[in-house]
């Protein structure tokens, strides 16, 4: 874009965050859930905002669903952009250190194709991934996890604006023309046709008032800070079977420190509540990315969010202590790095179209628009203490093309955790391998909305389902 064309300002509606006025669904007001908080309202602002960028596809959140919608979408021909938060692709994977990838494979045969196992080969090939069946998880470095993403990205031509956060925008009815992100270069204005909200906590949607699910009784499944430590023998007998996740070596929680912290627990020792532990491969020897802390907490209240991961990062360094004092294979372990942020397991869905239940994804129920698959076992993790809720699938789940739209919401698609389910189908298909099938959905029914001036409600849904076989996607 020339210079003339960025000075170029929007004189109305987005000109001007002239905040509480011009865009008064963002200004600064509690939740419902919040409303005990007290809020004055101020504009504080009244500048002009440049257009910086007009697009067939803009992508909001560079994660597993996010970067993969992105390069489908560009290699359907679409003017893209993809907008991260972070300096990094990849969302729980380098920023959650969520591992492994979980899972592209039932009972040995591949559920999630197309890009996001084009990913995992790429990725293997640099040294960075080795697969583990029949489950098809991933174990990966996250530094090279990030490379391969970034790679693949730009290749497909996508435009990459990183260090960016979602602040606003700006709506004509239900219909988006725009995203406002802040960045060092100030507030910037992005254009485009369609757009894709793959925040993972569906930030997007919510700014543009798509209706929300809710959980009946305001339970969340918890948060966990998860961390590498490094000086591990992680050829000990202790993590030679739980260190590997292909359900052939047993449990992959490793049972002899969920014991031993459960028994201090009993014995009066006072514990931080806890998950698994799972110890899990990063491809280095002498290191191992730890899941094992958790907290229940809405991570779409900033200060409370803010609160648990104060906390969560004490509690990484209790239990840091605890392994090295009491096993072998820990003691000369160090805690070599903290996740940038806690994982998320369940925030806000949409409600969609259609919401996929339970019921539809644990009989295998294949829609006309079947558009991905899923294949965790439905993993429900208690928000207190230290209990969780494992249902095996007996067969891969399907998702519906319908749970990534909304009524009424002409040119928004959602992807990844955010899609329109029920909390015990959400239980798997919150993990990454089932984000980026619908990531890479998302991506082609975008291009095909955007360049065929279709509402995303009246897309060929069966042209969408086509082009996603012709990818390899397994459906």
């Amino acid at each position: 874009m020339d210079k003339i064309s960025r000075r170029r300002f929007l004189k109305q509606s987005v000109a001007g965050v002239a905040a509480a006025t011009i865009l008064p669904h963002t200004a600064v007001a509690a939740p419902a859930k919040h409303k005990s908080q007290a809020y004055s309202h101020h504009v504080f602002l009244n500048k002009q905002v440049p257009v910086t960028g007009h697009y067939d596809v803009v992508v909001v959140g560079g994660g597993p669903a996010g970067f993969n919608a992105a390069i489908a979408a560009a290699r359907m021909g679409a003017k893209v952009a993809l907008i991260e938060r972070y300096g990094f692709l990849g969302g729980m994977a380098t920023a959650g250190y969520v591992t492994p990838l979980s899972v592209f494979a039932f009972k040995g045969q591949l559920v999630i194709g197309g890009i996001p196992w084009e990913f995992v080969n790429r990725l293997k090939d640099m040294g960075g991934a080795f697969l583990e069946m029949p489950k098809g998880n991933v174990d990966f470095d996250p530094e090279l996890y990030k490379l391969c993403t970034q790679r693949m990205v730009l290749e497909a031509g996508v435009d990459l604006i990183t260090n960016s956060y979602l602040t606003n925008i700006k709506q004509e009815d239900n219909r988006i023309t725009h995203v406002l992100i802040d960045n060092k270069n100030g507030t910037e204005a992005l254009e485009a046709k369609t757009f894709i909200d793959a925040t993972g906590d569906g930030d997007l949607a919510y700014m543009a008032h798509v209706p929300m699910q809710t959980n009946p009784d305001g339970a969340l499944q918890p948060s966990s800070y998860c961390f590498i430590l490094s000086g591990v023998d992680t050829e000990s007998e202790l993590l030679n079977k739980c260190l590997y996740h292909n359900g052939r070596n047993g449990h992959s929680q490793c049972l002899p420190v969920r014991d031993k912290l459960l028994k201090l627990k009993e014995a009066g020792e006072k514990l931080p509540d806890f998950g698994g532990p799972w110890f899990c491969n990063v491809l280095h020897k002498g290191s191992v990315a730890v899941n094992i802390t958790r907290t229940s907490v809405d991570v779409c209240d900033n200060r409370a969010f803010t609160r648990a991961e104060c906390q969560l990062r004490e509690d990484i360094f209790k239990f840091s202590a605890l392994l090295k004092k009491h096993f072998d294979a820990f003691q000369n372990s160090y805690v070599a790095s903290v996740a940038p942020q806690a994982g998320v397991r369940e925030s806000r869905r949409i409600k969609g179209v259609h919401t996929i239940t339970a019921e539809e994804y644990a009989s295998g129920y294949k829609y006309e628009d079947s558009i991905s698959r899923g294949a965790h076992p439905m993993d429900m993790h208690a928000s207190k203490g230290a209990g969780q809720s494992l249902i095996s699938l007996k067969q891969a789940g399907y998702v519906t093309y319908r749970a990534l739209i909304a009524p009424d919401y002409p040119n928004l698609l959602v992807a990844g955790r955010c899609i329109s389910t029920d909390r015990q189908s959400l239980a798997s298909l919150r993990v990454q391998a089932s984000c980026m099938g619908t990531g890479q959905a998302a991506g082609v029914a975008a291009a095909m909305s955007s360049m065929g001036e279709k509402d995303v409600q009246h897309i060929d849904t069966q042209k969408l389902v086509s082009t996603l076989r012709t990818w390899g996607a397994v459906i």
